[in-house]
C-alpha cells in the first residue's frame, strides 16, 4: 500500500476541503470517540482583561493546521531521521467546539469540562484550542481522579491571581484554580516575565503550592537539560501553552503580548524532552487572537507547535510500548 494518500486519489491541497484540525476526521458524536487524540475548540474569551479576540483562536488554528496535511504517510524529520504522526502511531479526530454561552462564564466552563470528560472517558488525549487562558481551569477540572499530574506551563504571565471583585475564573486565575485541584501535584511555570496582573503575594502563593517559576532568561541560562532536571519524574504531565509565552515578533496575534519571549525551538525542544521524560496526558494552547495578526503567523506557529507536540508524544509512547524501533 502506498504511504502517500494523494497518489490514490485527490491531491487535496490545504485550501481544499473542510477545515478541521490537520484535516482530521470529524467526530460529532461524543459518545463514539474512537481515536488517540481528540481536538476540542473552546472559543471563550470572556475572561480577558484587555483585548478580546481569542474566541476566534480555534478557527484560526484549524485553518493554519491545514498547511500540515498534505496527505503524506507521516511527517519526516530529517534531523532525527524519524517519521512522526504516522497512522499507526496516532489517530486524531476533531470533535468540534464546546458550547459557549455568551456572558455566562459558569455555564461555558461547565460545558467545557463536560466535553473534556467525554474525551477522557473515551480513552483519548484531549487537545484544547483556546480561547483565552481561563479555559484551562475547566479542562483541568475534568481530570478529576486521574492524578497525580504535574502541569508544565508556558506563558509570559503567572496567572495565579486568586480573586478580585469576585472574579475567580478570568484569564489571570487559571493556574491558581488548577493548583487547588487535588489531582494536581505541582507545576513548572516557564517564560514568566515583566509586568503582569500577578503581584508578589501571588508569586509567594504559587511557590507554596509547589510551583517552580522560571523566566525566559532562566530557561536560556539552564538550557533544556537544566530545565528538565527541575521537572519531577515518575508522574504524568499536562501542558498548558499560552501563545504570549512566545515573543511577539513571532506571535503578534494575542491579546496581551509581552516582549522578551521564547523563540520557537526553545519551547519545541522542551516539549520533546518532556515527551521523552514521561507520559503527557493532555494539553491546551490558548490566547491566539487572529484579529491582531493579519499575516496569520501566530496561528501557524500554534498549529505547527501542536502538530510537533502530538508527534513527539505519541512517538515516545510507541517507543515505550515497543511498537517501533528507536
Amino acid at each position: 500500500m502506498n504511504e502517500f494518500a494523494y497518489e490514490q486519489g485527490r491531491l487535496d491541497l490545504p485550501f481544499v476541503g473542510h477545515c478541521t484540525f490537520a484535516k482530521s476526521p470529524v467526530c460529532t458524536d461524543w459518545e463514539a470517540i474512537d481515536a488517540d487524540v481528540a481536538v476540542l475548540g473552546v472559543p471563550n474569551d470572556m475572561g480577558t482583561q484587555w483585548r478580546a479576540g481569542a474566541r476566534f483562536g480555534p478557527r484560526g488554528i484549524r485553518e493554519a493546521s491545514t498547511l500540515f496535511s498534505f496527505g503524506h504517510g507521516g511527517a519526516y524529520d530529517f534531523e532525527r531521521d524519524t517519521l512522526y504522526l504516522t497512522r499507526d502511531e496516532v489517530r486524531i479526530v476533531d470533535v468540534g467546539d464546546a458550547d459557549i454561552v455568551h456572558t455566562d462564564m459558569e455555564q461555558s466552563h461547565a460545558n467545557t469540562e463536560a466535553a473534556v470528560r467525554r474525551i477522557l472517558a473515551a480513552g483519548a488525549m484531549p487537545v484544547a484550542l483556546g480561547g483565552d487562558h481561563s479555559v484551562h481551569a475547566p479542562v483541568m477540572a475534568a481530570f478529576e481522579g486521574r492524578g497525580p499530574l504535574h502541569i508544565v506551563h508556558f506563558d509570559a504571565h503567572l496567572d495565579f491571581v486568586d480573586e478580585r471583585h469576585g472574579v475567580r475564573y478570568g484569564h489571570g486565575n487559571p493556574l491558581r484554580r488548577s493548583s487547588e485541584e487535588t489531582h494536581v501535584a505541582g507545576m513548572t511555570q516557564l517564560g514568566i516575565r515583566n509586568v503582569s496582573s500577578s503581584n508578589r503575594l501571588d508569586y509567594d502563593a504559587a511557590r507554596r503550592a509547589g510551583s517552580d517559576i522560571l523566566s525566559v532568561r532562566d530557561v536560556r541560562r539552564l538550557g533544556t537539560e537544566g530545565v528538565l532536571e527541575r521537572i519531577p519524574s515518575g508522574i504524568d504531565y499536562y501542558l498548558t501553552i499560552d501563545i504570549d509565552g512566545f515573543d511577539p515578533s513571532i506571535a503578534p496575534g494575542t491579546g496581551t503580548p509581552s516582549h522578551g519571549g521564547f523563540l520557537y525551538y526553545e519551547v519545541q525542544e522542551i516539549i520533546e524532552a518532556i515527551a521523552k521524560k514521561g507520559n503527557v496526558v493532555g494539553m491546551d494552547l490558548v490566547e491566539v487572537a487572529p484579529p491582531y495578526d493579519p499575516t496569520g503567523i501566530t496561528s501557524i506557529l500554534a498549529a505547527q507547535l501542536l502538530m510537533n507536540a502530538i508527534g513527539f508524544i505519541f512517538h515516545e509512547r510507541a517507543l515505550r510500548a515497543g511498537a517501533v524501533a528507536s
